[in-house]
């Protein structure tokens, strides 16, 4: 979620179909619970010793963060003012706008995860092209937005070797990447799913091995 400790706030909606989704429930836009910018910056304020003493900050995450950009947008910049570190957990999938550059001229770090680098592969997975997170991407790194790229590792679905391959050619062609992760798929978030009433699309999936794992840090060069 970024450096140090930090203050997480989940936003409501997503325009993803992720079949891993562990946060099912921030699907609906209409869901979660309303707060002002006041309300969260109190919120904030309460653990800003810890924040400040962890060089830490604030994540946005949820759900999609950009579907609410201009509340992000305000928000940040009176986080700007209390002069705490601000970052995006995001999938890049919805298309820039005047607002997503705006709030990016704010942002001091992006969470950005590659759901997939196979178009095709993308749209089944997820149930979109690929094509607005690439391009996310790309703009961070033209115009110096610091990024924290992310891969899902899903046995069967992310882990082919060619597939990782063009994603490790991918990443080079950026200039701000901080950090390449590599995130094992688990379950944890089937309960929401059932909660819901819905059939969890992953139920025969099994978590990436160790081996795998190293197999998949190895060709994306991650060192640690």
């Amino acid at each position: 979620m970024g450096h140090g400790i930090r203050f997480v706030v989940f936003m409501q909606g997503c325009i993803l179909k992720c079949k891993y989704c562990q946060n099912r429930d921030t699907w609906n836009r209409q869901g979660g619970r309303e707060y002002t910018i006041d309300e969260i910056i109190k919120k904030i304020k309460r653990e800003k010793s810890f924040i400040d003493a962890s060089q830490g900050g604030v994540t946005i995450s949820g759900g999609e963060p950009l579907l609410q950009a201009n509340f992000i947008l305000e928000l940040f910049k009176e986080l700007k003012k209390q002069n705490i570190s601000t970052a995006i957990d995001t999938s890049g999938a919805i298309k820039i706008n005047k607002t997503i550059i705006d709030l990016l001229k704010y942002t001091d770090l992006v969470l950005l995860d590659i759901k997939h680098i196979d178009e095709g592969k993308s749209i089944e997975l997820t149930g979109l092209s690929n094509k607005n997170e690439l391009e996310f991407a790309k703009y961070c790194s033209d115009n110096k937005i610091n990024l924290w790229i992310r891969q899902v590792l899903i046995p069967k679905y992310t882990d082919n070797k060619e597939d990782l391959e063009k994603t490790y050619n991918f990443i080079k062609t950026l200039k701000t990447v901080k950090k390449v992760e590599i995130l094992p798929y688990h379950n944890l978030g089937k309960y929401k799913w059932e909660r819901l009433g819905l059939k969890y699309p992953f139920e025969e999936v099994s978590t990436p091995s160790i081996e795998d794992i190293e197999k998949a840090k190895k060709i994306l060069n991650i060192k640690e």
